[in-house]
């Protein structure tokens, strides 16, 4: 507030910063629970048929923990840069709610697996997003409300299948500022899960879900504010326009004079907007208590060196290395490391030209990935289809068929529809070419009777060119391209005519 040179006061606008944060729960993908011996691969089974003893909390079960979820937890923590413990625990998550079926959860409180970690989000400028924590826990059971004929819920069934389903959250600091910030995050470690391998990260089916700690303080304040969690986004841009609407509600509140609530709130996609679930202005108290039925887990420097053995590169680190040894932009190479079965079959396809020099290396790269990111794409998405090692078409023959087209042993028509044919039917590229008849029509003894015949049809295209209209030059390489069923060299043939043209100039 200031006053101007009247003495009258002024206000200037202030400027808002969000602070925002993230508690991403990751199912892991290993082939039973957490502490019980039923299948993990719950999502296509009849309801309450993949459950055991332990994840329906009969008396007298004890917890028995997967050896293979705590590796996926430690490849997890080391992606994003975490601190191995040597030594962790679990607890007890004490609260009733109808889909908990011990009435407890167990988790872990104090001493997570992993912690201190951080993601370097690949902005401009770059974003560090440091990670709290990750820790284990399991998932809960499914509750299905059904609602009555006048609406509103009238009872609801119980599902346990997703019961005891090991789970990791992995837990931010309040380090970022914007949905853009916010969405690179989540995608980012949606492209480190899936290459570890250790989860699908779908938010559609329920195995990667986000929850939102989202408050606003004016532009150069240091010191945290209120803060409002959001839940129920199932999508990456559900959960961006979550977050966009609750920053404009807070700094609406924060204008009008009163305060923001510290609250729980769930997203309501249709209406666009967050709508109140629950209050959270005193800290709900679950009772913690260390698990007694499972001791402290030693995590020896063995067992930590074996599980870093199996790390892959991880996305990033691949992306920078394909820009910088295949020579590819920053465009391709971010659409051939996003799924890290179409980044190895990339590096199969390429596999025969590593030896080579580095201007071969690059131009032979370039294709490969235009054919990947282009028509294996199209063919791809038509399918339905998302990992490129489920296609018919093998790296060794598309390298094969990239080669002929560099070459230019085949034109882009005929590469085309010999790529069609070994993609449907998963013949060889040899076979298709000979089948179809497509190698390339060039070189004077072959195309120049055509060009000749072209001309000699086509007069009045002919004085329209020789008038100066350019276009016409397109209809007679239209008619060469026809007369040799779209297999003559166009670069050839174009030259040929101009030059043949140039004679009766």
């Amino acid at each position: 507030v200031t006053r101007n040179r009247f003495g009258n006061i002024e206000r200037k606008p202030v400027e808002y910063e969000a602070v925002i944060g993230l508690e991403t729960h990751v199912q892991l993908k290993t082939r039973s629970k957490m502490f019980g011996t039923s299948s993990a691969e719950y999502q296509n089974a009849d309801p309450n048929t993949v459950v055991d003893a332990v994840s329906m909390a009969l008396p007298g079960t004890l917890p028995v923990v997967n050896e293979k979820a705590i590796e996926y937890a430690m490849m997890i923590g080391m992606a994003i840069n975490c601190n191995i413990a040597r030594v962790t625990k679990f607890d007890r998550k004490q609260y009733t709610y109808p889909d908990l079926m011990k009435g407890y959860q167990i988790t872990q409180l104090d001493e997570p697996i992993c912690y201190d970690g951080y993601i370097d989000l690949p902005l401009d400028p770059p974003v560090r997003v440091r990670i709290n924590r990750v820790h284990m826990e399991e998932d809960v059971a499914r509750l299905v409300h059904v609602e009555g004929p006048q609406g509103g819920t009238i009872h609801s069934l119980l599902d346990i299948n997703r019961a005891g389903t090991p789970l990791m959250e992995v837990v931010t600091e309040p380090d970022m500022r914007t949905s853009e910030q916010v969405e690179s995050y989540i995608t980012n470690l949606q492209h480190i899960i899936r290459y570890l391998g250790v989860g699908t990260a779908n938010m559609e089916e329920g195995s990667f879900r986000c929850d939102a700690n989202v408050s606003v303080r004016p532009v150069g304040q240091t010191e945290l504010t209120t803060k409002v969690e959001v839940k129920n986004m199932n999508r990456v841009r559900a959960v961006v326009r979550a977050i966009e609407h609750e920053i404009e509600r807070q700094i609406a509140v924060v204008e009008s004079g009163e305060r923001v609530v510290q609250e729980t709130r769930g997203w309501d996609d249709g209406k666009g907007v967050t709508i109140p679930q629950r209050s959270k202005e005193e800290a709900h108290d679950y009772r913690f208590f260390p698990e007694p039925d499972i001791p402290p887990l030693v995590i020896t420097e063995e067992w930590i060196d074996s599980t870093q053995a199996k790390m892959p590169e991880l996305p990033i680190a691949r992306k920078d290395r394909f820009v910088d040894e295949w020579g590819l932009n920053e465009y391709d190479a971010d659409l051939l490391t996003a799924v890290r079965a179409t980044a190895d079959y990339f590096e199969e396809v390429c596999a025969g030209v590593k030896a080579s020099t580095a201007d071969v290396k690059k131009a032979y790269a370039k294709e490969a990935a235009n054919w990947l990111n282009g028509e294996m794409a199209r063919m791809m998405n038509n399918d339905e289809i998302s990992n490129m090692s489920q296609t018919t078409v093998k790296p060794a023959a598309l390298a094969t068929l990239v080669e002929k087209f560099r070459k230019r042993e085949l034109n882009n028509n005929s590469a085309k529809q010999a790529f069609e044919v070994m993609y449907t039917k998963g013949t060889g590229p040899e076979t298709v070419i000979k089948d179809l008849g497509l190698g390339m029509v060039s070189g004077a003894d072959s195309l120049g009777p055509v060009v000749d015949e072209v001309i000699e049809n086509n007069e009045k295209a002919v004085v329209d060119f020789l008038a100066g209209k350019e276009a016409s030059l397109k209809f007679l390489m239209g008619q060469v391209m026809k007369a040799t069923r779209g297999q003559a060299d166009a670069a050839q043939a174009t030259e040929m005519i101009r030059e043949k043209l140039a004679t009766r100039r």
